[in-house]
Formats: C-alpha cells, sequence, structure tokens
C-alpha cells in the first residue's frame, strides 16, 4: 500500500465528516447521511440499534460510502469507500466518538441502544482532481 497514499486518504478523512451510507434493502440500494468517524482507514459511523441500517447490515453486510463534494464546489476531491459493515460494542470508540448532534437519535454515550457500525474497507477511491480518474487504494 502506498504510504503517499494511504496519507492523503487519512488526512481527506480528517477534514470530510458528513457523507453517504448505502446498504441494500431488497436487493436495491438505499441511501442515508451519516457523519463518520476514522482510525486510520477504518471508517465508524454512530447509529440506533433498532435503526433500519442495522437490520440491513445483518442481512447484508457490504456497503458504500461516499465522502467530500461540499456544495456546489464540484471540483472539490472526494472518496468512494467499499466496505464489510460490522457491530461494534466498543464503550471506549462510543465515548470517543460521541457528539452532541448525536442526541436526536441516542441520548447519550452510555444509551443502551447506541451502538457503531464500523466499516472495514477492501477499497478506497479517491477522485482528489477534476477530471482525472480515481487513484485506487486496496485494502489487504
Amino acid at each position: 500500500m502506498s504510504e503517499n497514499i494511504k496519507q492523503k486518504i487519512v488526512s481527506f478523512l480528517d477534514t470530510n465528516k458528513i457523507g453517504t451510507l448505502a446498504t441494500i434493502v431488497d436487493k436495491k440500494p438505499f441511501t442515508r447521511y451519516m457523519m463518520f468517524h476514522h482510525e486510520e482507514l477504518i471508517l465508524y459511523t454512530a447509529t440506533n440499534e433498532h435503526s433500519h441500517k442495522v437490520e440491513n447490515i445483518l442481512t447484508q453486510p457490504y456497503v458504500h460510502i461516499l465522502l467530500g463534494f461540499p456544495g456546489d464546489e464540484l471540483s472539490k476531491p472526494y472518496i468512494e469507500v467499499a466496505a464489510k459493515a460490522e457491530i461494534e460494542h466498543s464503550q471506549t470508540l462510543k465515548e470517543k466518538i460521541w457528539n452532541e448532534c448525536l442526541k436526536h437519535w441516542i441520548d447519550s454515550p452510555d444509551d443502551p441502544e447506541y451502538l457503531l457500525l464500523k466499516l472495514v474497507p477492501s477499497s478506497y477511491l479517491f477522485y482528489e482532481k477534476t477530471g482525472e480518474g480515481p487513484i485506487e487504494l486496496l485494502i489487504d
């Protein structure tokens, strides 16, 4: 894995926290906006254990994530991520990822319905420059 490409992606993830998460529902894609946190190349997103996305992932764990492209700035970089989702219950990570924006869905970091989706990527496609193809990073 190219350390230069990896570092570019990690740097991008540091500043792009909102994106879409697509799951499969009845053999069709379903996308919603989510807030993402990362630990190196592993992504995490908070959710309520009763959400439809959890049910979708338990049935079919492969997901697609899109990060970047803020507003009307079509020349900005963006990333596509193919990943396999799994449920993460680490209290340490829950506390680290918790923020007040989550209060609409989850009461606190100690809410028993709070869980994390751990999104383990198989690949990143990093579209750095408009009109150029992506830089691909395959994860072993």
